[in-house]
């Protein structure tokens, strides 16, 4: 079945118009005739003489190719989104006929929450005022304090509800944090706002106008802002630059360091309920991978091996034609030659 096979509207697959189904529209396929056999024995409408779940199960081969797939940045394109973001500039935000349609510092705290808290597009736009802390040793700390301690302070902050888990708390870079009270110190007074997941009220960090930053604000605008001043296209090998890309990226990249989060500390910090979900973002990267390879010393172990059952010393003087024993068997408890009669 190929994509517009069957299918009487066809406004936006003109482009993909003949192409094979991706795994994904072939499991749908799938998924909806179960349900319709299902409902019709459900409703009595046919007899019960097969079961849809076993009858018209996803084949291995496509279930295989479902799934999760996080697209990890290239660490050479993801450093010029980093010093595109931290050297943003007014001049670099798009301009209305009124201005700047929203402020420097409010733009500056949203990049850098997407280039740095590891967070989902959605769960950005729902941060709360007030939702950095810094701390040291236990003890809280003000933002603008600049004692001893508040130096080497923690930034942390308090993620909301959010799709797979309840809030939770999580440490940041201070970078990212003093971003966001530099937003806080000139945010002009907002009304309080309906979390559509949560049902509560709240004051939402990043609005303006009385109206919340679109969760779409980061693929719409922020992305190509910043491909735009890095010099860098909005899609590569993988795929287009989006916003959770950031989340797979930064996981990766923690998970792969010279002092790397451990499985359940990455689970932690991303905010999963479980550690199977982790494991999709905790990918290794073929650095890490070739260190490891030859640190494991494949062919020298070979190498070695061979130098031992191999008297290369007896065949190369000649000494193995003469009949001395030059080939021996490694049998577990030591090496023993053979001579043949």
């Amino acid at each position: 079945m190929n994509v517009g096979d069957f299918a009487e509207r066809t406004v936006g697959l003109k482009e993909r118009m003949g192409k094979p189904l991706e795994a994904s529209s072939k499991a749908s396929q799938l998924a909806a005739v179960r349900t319709f056999f299902r409902d019709c024995q459900e409703w009595e409408w046919l007899p019960r003489r097969f079961d849809p779940q076993r009858a018209l199960a996803t084949p291995r081969s496509i279930a295989a190719l479902l799934g999760p797939n996080p697209r990890v940045i290239a660490d050479d394109i993801w450093a010029k989104l980093l010093w595109a973001g931290l050297n943003l500039t007014a001049d670099d935000l798009p301009v209305t006929q009124a201005g700047l349609f929203y402020p420097l510092e409010l733009v500056r705290a949203v990049t850098l929450t997407w280039l740095f808290s590891g967070q989902r597009s959605d769960e950005i736009a729902r941060l709360r005022v007030g939702c950095i802390r810094w701390q040291h040793d236990g003890q809280t700390i003000r933002g603008d304090a600049t004692d001893v301690l508040a130096q080497d302070a923690v930034c942390l902050l308090d993620v909301p509800t959010h799709k797979t888990g309840t809030a939770f708390t999580k440490p940041i870079d201070p970078l990212m944090g003093e971003a966001i009270e530099a937003w806080q110190a000139i945010r002009p007074a907002q009304p309080t706002m309906v979390d559509r997941r949560t049902g509560e009220h709240a004051d939402f960090l990043f609005a303006f106008r009385a109206r919340r930053v679109p969760s779409t604000y980061i693929n719409s605008t922020i992305i190509p802002l910043l491909c735009r001043k890095a010099g860098v296209p909005t899609a590569d090998v993988r795929g287009n630059i989006t916003s959770h890309r950031a989340r797979s990226t930064i996981a990766s990249q923690l998970y792969n360091a010279k002092e790397p989060m451990t499985l359940f500390e990455l689970q932690a910090w991303l905010g999963h309920r479980s550690p199977q979900s982790t494991q999709f973002y905790a990918k290794i990267t073929p650095t890490t991978l070739t260190k490891a390879y030859d640190d494991a010393g494949y062919f020298q172990r070979n190498v070695r091996t061979i130098e031992v059952l191999i008297d290369r010393a007896a065949v190369e003087s000649g000494a193995a034609a003469a009949g001395e024993p030059w080939q021996y068997y490694d049998l577990g408890h030591g090496f023993c030659n053979l001579h043949l009669l």
